[in-house]
């Protein structure tokens, strides 16, 4: 290893440093640069900010050259501002760098060279000999005007950067290092040696693909004065729950590693190694060994994937002309077919120019229209496709008033390409009787005709049906998905008021309707032969019937008390609003989401406050709505005589419906811990249990364990698990970044969830906590001339995303009711394939 002694005394320079430099046309410093080594394309990036000076007055900069040519060097530069003897942390991480060059493959080996001298950033020709420079400085005002310029176009020649912990410290006043670092420390960061936990959300990045998804390590943990991400790629955050980060602390999104494509070069940064014992870590030398790997161009990284600017927001649908829903009608769901068309449906409200009919001795009671909509990318036209007469246009106000039910949801068959095959799910308005308040929902198959994308409303095949109360609202679910084995999911409501329990357990017997309760989810969601309250599961067949699957909850064919008990076609029960479900296509997992009931806050009487719930489902279960909700926090019974008194907690490992409504199994199958919830109190809440496992549900002993979470006015969207396809790849799709990340969203947008979450696949059929999320609150925009009202999204075969905005009102449709499509932007991983320093093998 050698280092060169730094000559001459080192000087800090104040506030009034001037930023003049020699004036020097652009023409010429771009010609000087294209007549060296440097190859095609790496001058191509723009800067990333702009310079309020000069440009720099080298004349000259080769960098390496590309396959076949020197071997690949990094230079260490710690030189440092302050006095005294060089810090134990930067010798660790010389000797460290220096052996990861010496190890591994071949093909990823690289030298070194160290000094503390910032005379090397005047040295054009031998500045030009290394890949990458590495900082390990302690910080302060490093280099005068001259030396900077000379690390400007290092990087504007495509040369590389690695910044390690007090590296962001140095040049202080330089606006340009701020960008190319990407962040300041606050001065209130916490100085001692901690041990926390390090969420890793870059799978792919050679500086992170091969480290724990939680990483727990010792070291000294920077606060920001501004948080970073979105400008930058961050590939890794620490989690401050898992130690004492101070009054300088930044919340649930705290970058500790990050990337960027910077003004011509690369620049990746760690906020760790602040620890002479740090360099001893084999994984956080393999941190360094990948940052190592893309600054010096040895290997290819994406450090654009989280960059909000990438991403470009378009609505794609008009408001409607008047009178008509010829655009979109009152949104309710979408699906993308394999050659890119958008088919998305419309509830059955209608825009406030239509007659809204309430009286029950009316035949047109709650009539509207149910309508299917197609855009198609390559025509970028809207065709109204068809639309159904169904029971779902009651207006707002009272639950005894409202109405959810109507179209809730479309699916397109596995084979659409050869069938056109629609799948709707729906209430038919012509099935109702209005004596007793009930109504039959159906699941049926149409036929689109692919040529005129219309809907021949003639072709429709019943292939399920079942009742549902309509006396009063609400909760009918709508969602659909398919499997790799060809059996359709179809998610159902609890078809239960929110009424009668003051917002907690949907358990109350009375009141009802002709001997109908309606405010006793037991009758439904709890009850095993109901098919409210569900996620469906079926294999429908080319003729219009279906058959059961195994593994489903149930076959049908259990006894109790000498009778038939149970549905076969269960696969999960115990949900409330299952809106919106997906499959995730690798794995079969099942995706859900469901609101939770209406009150605010938790009681020690009665149970949680509201949770909306997501969970990752993989195989038969009852997720524990109306006895339990959360991670199995469960609800107090109040059966009769008297519902407004309480009887005891429910066991959510041994749950027995008791409900005088209930006309299936009484021994039902345990509750199951869900993955996600969700509260005015914030995300994950959970409690102090007591022998028994009940909470104790304070409000001031409650834990917060998904801090990046918030409630309030709240209704989850449940989105899909992206999965990328390279041969499929267009202009606008997602990066390979977001593979395997759940998307998960609400229909507001203030401070609730529109995250891409990391889970663990070792636990995540358990109910185990996302251990990464990631906010997309910027990429998909919020606000309301944005995407406000998150209806339905959805990925396409090409990778772009698209998703349905509600509107601005209630059960109608109006001119903010909307389909839009968000696409990527940002380009591939650099630096481009042809300008590797060297292949591998």
């Amino acid at each position: 290893m050698r280092r060169t002694p730094h000559q001459g005394p080192l000087t800090v320079r104040g506030l009034s440093r001037s930023r003049r430099r020699p004036n020097r046309s652009r023409r010429a410093w771009t010609a000087a640069l294209l007549s060296g080594a440097l190859v095609t394309g790496a001058l191509s990036a723009q800067a990333a900010s702009a310079r309020p000076y000069p440009e720099p007055p080298l004349t000259t900069m080769s960098l390496p050259s590309p396959p076949g040519g020197a071997n690949v060097k990094v230079l260490v530069f710690h030189g440092s501002a302050a006095g005294g003897d060089e810090s134990p942390v930067v010798n660790a991480g010389i000797e460290a760098i220096e052996e990861i060059g010496q190890s591994g493959p071949s093909a990823q080996r690289f030298k070194i060279v160290a000094t503390d001298d910032p005379a090397v950033f005047t040295n054009e020709r031998r500045l030009g000999t290394f890949n990458a420079v590495a900082f390990l400085t302690g910080g302060g005002d490093i280099l005068d005007p001259e030396q900077e310029a000379g690390l400007e176009a290092y990087m504007e020649a495509g040369g590389g950067f690695l910044g390690v912990h007090d590296a962001a410290r140095a040049e202080p006043y330089s606006t340009w290092f701020t960008g190319l670092i990407g962040a300041r420390p606050a001065d209130a960061s916490p100085a001692d040696v901690q041990r926390a936990t390090v969420e890793v959300g870059d799978r792919e990045h050679p500086a992170t693909k091969g480290l724990p998804l939680q990483w727990k390590r010792p070291d000294r943990w920077l606060n920001w004065t501004k948080n970073p991400s979105g400008d930058v790629h961050t590939v890794a955050r620490v989690r401050e729950s898992t130690y004492r980060p101070g009054t300088g602390k930044n919340g649930w999104d705290h970058p500790v590693s990050w990337c960027r494509d910077y003004d011509g070069g690369r620049s990746f940064y760690t906020g760790m190694g602040g620890t002479a014992s740090s360099y001893d870590e084999a994984d956080f030398r393999g941190h360094l060994r990948g940052a190592l790997l893309w600054t010096t161009r040895i290997a290819r990284a994406d450090c654009k994937a989280t960059i909000n600017a990438n991403y470009k927001a378009e609505r794609l649908t008009q408001a409607n002309q008047p009178g008509q829903n010829d655009q979109i009608g009152e949104p309710h769901g979408l699906v993308t077919a394999p050659d890119g068309r958008v088919l998305y449906i419309g509830r059955g409200g209608a825009d406030s120019s239509q007659p809204v009919i309430t009286d029950w001795n009316n035949p047109d009671i709650g009539k509207g229209k149910g309508e299917i909509h197609v855009y198609d990318p390559r025509t970028k036209k809207v065709t109204l496709a068809g639309a159904l007469s169904v029971f779902g246009n009651k207006g707002g106000g009272d639950e005894l008033i409202k109405v959810e039910e109507g179209l809730l949801g479309i699916e397109i068959d596995p084979k659409f390409e050869q069938n056109g095959w629609v799948y709707l799910h729906y209430t038919p308005h012509a099935e109702i009787n209005r004596e007793t308040h009930m109504a039959e929902r159906y699941v049926s198959r149409f036929t689109l005709d692919r040529a005129t994308n219309k809907l021949d409303m003639g072709s429709e095949k019943v292939l399920l049906k079942w009742p549902v109360q309509i006396h009063s609202c609400c909760h009918s679910g709508g969602g659909m998905a398919w499997d790799s084995k060809g059996n359709l999911y179809i998610a159902t409501g609890d078809n239960n008021s929110s009424r009668f329990t003051d917002g907690y357990s949907g358990n109350n017997p009375e009141p009802n309707f002709k001997g109908v309760s309606f405010a006793d989810a037991r009758r439904t969601a709890g009850n095993t032969n109901n098919l409210n309250g569900k996620i469906l599961r079926i294999h429908p067949e080319p003729d219009g019937t279906y058959t059961l699957p195994e593994g489903n909850l149930f076959t049908g064919k259990e006894q109790d008390e000498g009778g038939g008990k149970t549905r076969g076609e269960i696969y999960v029960m115990g949900v409330r609003n299952p809106a919106r479900i997906s499959i995730d296509k690798k794995t079969d997992t099942l995706y859900a989401g469901w609101v939770g009931p209406d009150a605010s806050a938790p009681s020690t009487t009665w149970g949680p406050a509201k949770y909306d719930t997501f969970a990752a489902i993989t195989h038969a279960s009852n997720r524990g709505w109306p006895y339990c909700m959360g991670n199995n926090q469960p609800y107090r019974d109040r059966n009769l005589p008297d519902p407004s008194k309480p009887l005891g907690w429910y066991d959510c490992e041994n749950l027995k419906n008791e409900s005088p409504n209930n006309d299936g199994l009484v021994n039902i199958p345990p509750a199951e811990p869900n993955n996600i919830w969700y509260s005015p109190q914030g995300g994950g809440i959970d409690y102090p249990r007591d022998a028994n496992g009940v909470p104790s549900y304070r409000t001031e002993e409650q834990k917060q364990l998904l801090p990046w979470l918030k409630g309030g006015g709240q209704a989850t969207m449940n989105g899909p698990v992206y999965r990328y396809d390279a041969a499929g790849a267009s202009a606008g799709t997602w990066p390979s970044y977001w593979d395997g990340k759940w998307f998960v969203g609400d229909f507001y947008d203030g401070d609730q969830p529109r995250h891409a979450v990391l889970t663990d696949p070792k636990t995540v059929g358990d109910g185990g906590l996302p251990v990464h999320a990631e906010s997309l609150k910027k990429i998909i925009p919020i606000g309301n001339d944005g995407i406000k009202n998150l209806m339905d999204w959805k990925f396409a075969p090409d990778g772009s995303l698209y998703v349905l905005d509600y509107g601005r009102g209630f059960f109608t449709s109006d001119s903010k009711s909307a389909l839009w499509r968000v696409t990527y932007k940002g380009g591939g991983p650099t630096p481009a394939a042809g300008d590797l320093a060297r292949r591998a093998g």
